[in-house]
């Protein structure tokens, strides 16, 4: 597994730790759902008028949001002959924010946020309730094994 990251934002810290982790998540959702582990996943972080401006360009959508999948797979297989999975652009802002706001760590949403856009990259969505349903508890299982639990 190859975890390429941009950080691009300069207002919050992330350390060392913080990339480990994530990295961690992106390794145990590939493991999770037992797909190769040589896939290629590029994380950027950026600020939250960055993630507006691609939440418009992208879904139309004029606000800043926490996290975006951009998935690179069509039905479980690679597009192309590199193992690129896809593209998870977080907002780092955001996250804090709703770190504060649910009361629980920034690592903890952090790595929320990207195991949710893991799934998303394969192929996971939650358009109904049973596949938000389905995709929480994967999510959550993930989670559990980062040691990254709700408290």
């Amino acid at each position: 597994m190859n975890l390429v990251i941009d950080n691009r934002q300069d207002l919050i810290n992330t350390s060392t730790e913080l990339i480990e982790i994530l990295s961690k998540a992106v390794e145990l959702s590939l493991k999770y759902e037992g797909w190769d582990p040589d896939f290629e996943v590029s994380l950027s972080l950026v600020s939250n008028e960055e993630i507006q401006e691609l939440n418009k360009t992208y879904r139309g959508k004029d606000y800043a949001t926490d996290v975006l999948s951009f998935p690179l797979v069509d039905d479980e297989f690679p597009v192309g002959e590199e193992k690129l999975l896809g593209d998870i652009v977080i907002s780092v802002e955001k996250a804090l924010q709703q770190a504060e706001e649910y009361g629980h760590s920034f690592e903890r949403e952090m790595s929320f946020l990207t195991v949710h856009s893991m799934f998303h990259l394969m192929g996971y969505d939650h358009m109904d309730d049973a596949s938000e349903k389905e995709m929480r508890k994967k999510e959550e299982d993930v989670l559990s094994q980062l040691g990254q639990v709700r408290q």
